[in-house]
């Protein structure tokens, strides 16, 4: 008789926690579906990472649509200006996709000696962090 009950007892001891790990997982994976509507990852570095992209490719960016502007017939300063545009517009959209705005802010554009020199500001934010990045780079289409 108590070897009976014995039994009984290590099975509803098993019973119970085979339940118990079942809810667990069930707990960790409604955590884990819960994160799964999060647009960015809260703990990560993605305006950093965004605004040094931009940083390195925006002078090589602009070059190369300029002088399609350039090559189609326009000057220099009005290549470049149009380069810059559309350059803004395009990291507008690219930061949607990312979660994190960007937006080349106070573009100036000046040419001295046949040089193009551009001047802005990248701003970039999310939701947890914003930074503002001069930019300063020169352009000569003539090379």
């Amino acid at each position: 008789m108590l070897s009976e009950r014995e039994d009984e007892g290590q099975m509803l001891l098993a019973t119970g926690i085979v339940l118990m790990m079942s809810l667990l997982s069930m707990a960790i994976f409604g955590v884990k579906m819960a994160g799964i509507a999060m647009p960015h990852d809260p703990a990560g570095d993605t305006t950093i990472t965004a605004s040094a992209e931009v940083v390195e490719s925006l002078p090589l960016l602009a070059q190369e649509r300029a002088q399609i502007w350039y090559d189609g017939g326009l000057t220099e300063l009005e290549s470049v200006e149009k380069a810059m545009a559309s350059l803004h517009d395009d990291l507008l959209h690219h930061g949607e996709i990312r979660g994190v705005e960007l937006k080349l802010l106070d573009i100036t554009v000046s040419e001295s000696a046949g040089i193009i020199t551009v001047n802005c500001e990248l701003g970039a934010a999310d939701r947890n962090a914003m930074l503002e990045n001069p930019i300063e780079f020169t352009i000569d289409l003539d090379e």
